[in-house]
């Protein structure tokens, strides 16, 4: 009987996509923390990590999304002992009702998908906004492994990293993630953890140089440029804080940008001129030069433990802040000051997090946030390719595009305009959003074409997007082209002139087969319809 048990716990397992190996290096209920493991370490020494690369960078005009910029939802993991999955729900109950946002549960199996589920309802989430999705996942630590997201020509893409822990599951899921969503993912090649980074939302951002670090075979000017290449940024490099005090070496565990001029920042009022106060002050007068307001906030060395309050979750109008028991309840209460002087229009709302601290992370962490589309309730549409060039009428030529909305694009119009004074004309109606289309280029002579792509949700709304350049079309001869170049432009004028001077054939344009000036009305009325 325990025979068979065994087998069908196997079974079990692999029906959920869960490998006996991956649960035997992360048990459920595990307290895995962000740091490296022993077992890890082993696994890192006998296979260094290397940074896995995609197909390049984004084309398309790329924005960064920082953290207090409208959500559409929280993305975490449903992982760790009991207490920690506390402090997810917790957390949930206030995202999902005073955040305004949907809470996106990744689950290990379909029935733990159920029971999340029942767990954060029960803990005062809001039903309609709590998704589960079954995958796997090794560890909670959903900020550094989860999707970092940009807009890319409005569009939400993701730039994935190469995770600086051997967690594959973990690694994995922003590729996951995108593909289930219909996103584009990018893949910088750097070895990362994403809670070291910090960003706002004009094109700056902060990491320590601990990314260096994990990156040797990379300069510090390289790996700035790999930013600003996937992601449209000049990022800062700080010192990171001695690992004897922060582990991590993360920079989301001293400060916080919480507006396009706005930070928060560590204060150590326990160990004043410390190297680790020191490296948060000059940070401090370093943003306070630049012209930012810099609040600061205490944070606290006890037990071996770094008792950070910039570990937060902002999230629309909500921003969650960890408190503690296990240190002077003084603390929490400054910090709990600062963040309300920090955010005065904001809900500032405190969450125990004692039970997760000493893991060496607090809840931003735990969390990867999902910006809204950038349209608001309208689709948002870009024409990918072509985006100019030049066709012969009758060609073939692929069209490919990319949507998003907040409820999803359900057709798709394509259409062509020959020239800016005429009407744009269909291509194809009521498509399906599938991104590629063949286009049978039509019999026209144009230099100032223009391809739109429509795309349009189910309550009615669009969004557009035409070719930035003109494409141009060789069609079959064309009356109105008299130098015959095979494109109709303001240069047959002149060649016009010449023929009506010199009485040529070319100056019949209205086929009476006389050459008088009434072939020059002829004309314009060639000209504008490209015949």
């Amino acid at each position: 009987m325990r025979r068979v048990l065994f087998v069908l716990a196997l079974a079990a397992l692999a029906d959920s996509g869960i490998s006996q190996e991956s649960k035997d290096r992360y048990p459920e209920g595990a307290k895995t923390p962000k740091g490296l493991t022993a077992v890890e370490r082993e696994v890192i020494a006998d296979s260094p990590l290397l940074a896995a690369r995609g197909l390049g960078a984004p084309t398309g005009e790329v924005r960064a999304v920082a953290e207090y910029e409208p959500m559409e939802g929280i993305l975490v993991a449903y992982e760790g002992p009991s207490s920690w999955r506390a402090i997810l729900r917790n957390m949930g109950r206030h995202i999902t009702t005073t955040g305004n946002a949907d809470l996106f549960i990744m689950c290990d199996s379909t029935s733990e998908a159920t029971s999340a589920r029942a767990d954060f309802i029960a803990s005062g989430a809001d039903a309609s906004r709590v998704f589960t999705k079954v995958r796997q996942t090794d560890t909670i630590w959903m900020r550094d492994y989860g999707p970092r997201y940009i807009y890319e020509n409005g569009i939400r893409s993701i730039v994935d990293h190469t995770y600086n822990r051997p967690r594959p599951n973990d690694n994995q899921l922003p590729s996951f993630w995108g593909g289930d969503r219909g996103e584009k993912v990018y893949t910088i090649p750097l070895i990362h953890g994403g809670g070291n980074y910090h960003l706002d939302a004009l094109g700056g951002a902060a990491s320590t140089l601990l990314i260096a670090n994990e990156n040797p075979g990379l300069t510090s000017n390289q790996i700035i440029e790999l930013w600003r290449d996937y992601q449209n940024v000049d990022t800062t490099l700080f010192d990171p804080l001695p690992a004897f005090v922060d582990s991590t070496q993360h920079i989301d565990m001293w400060m916080q940008i919480v507006a396009d001029d706005m930070i928060v920042i560590s204060d150590w009022p326990l160990e004043p001129g410390s190297s680790w106060d020191a490296t948060c002050d000059g940070a401090a007068d370093d943003y306070a030069a630049a012209g930012w307001t810099v609040i600061r906030t205490p944070a606290i060395r006890q037990g071996g433990t770094h008792y950070t309050f910039t570990n937060v979750v902002m999230c629309n109008d909500l921003v969650l802040i960890p408190e503690y028991d296990n240190i002077s309840s003084t603390y929490s209460q400054q910090a709990l000051a600062a963040w309300q002087a920090a955010v005065p229009n904001k809900t500032v709302v405190q969450v125990d997090c004692d039970a997760i601290v000493t893991a060496s992370g607090v809840m931003h962490c735990i969390v990867m946030h999902i910006p809204e589309n950038s349209g608001g309730l309208s689709p948002v549409a870009w024409l990918t390719e072509p985006d100019d060039g030049v066709f012969e009428a009758g060609e073939s030529v692929i069209l490919t595009w990319r949507t998003d909305d907040d409820e999803g694009v359900i057709a798709v119009d394509l259409l062509f305009q020959s020239a800016p004074s005429q009407s744009f004309e269909l291509i194809a109606e009521d498509i399906a959003d599938i991104g590629l289309f063949v286009w049978n280029v039509p019999d026209v002579n144009t230099e100032n074409g223009t391809l739109r792509v429509v795309a349009r949700d189910a309550s009615g709304r669009e969004g557009t997007d035409d070719t930035d350049r003109p494409i141009t079309i060789i069609g079959s001869a064309c009356i109105a082209d008299v130098n015959g170049d095979g494109i109709v432009s303001p240069a047959d004028f002149t060649a016009w002139i010449n023929a009506f001077n010199n009485q040529l054939p070319e100056c019949d344009q209205n086929g009476d087969g006389s050459c008088t000036p009434t072939d020059f009305t002829a004309w314009i009325n060639n000209y504008n319809n490209k015949c």
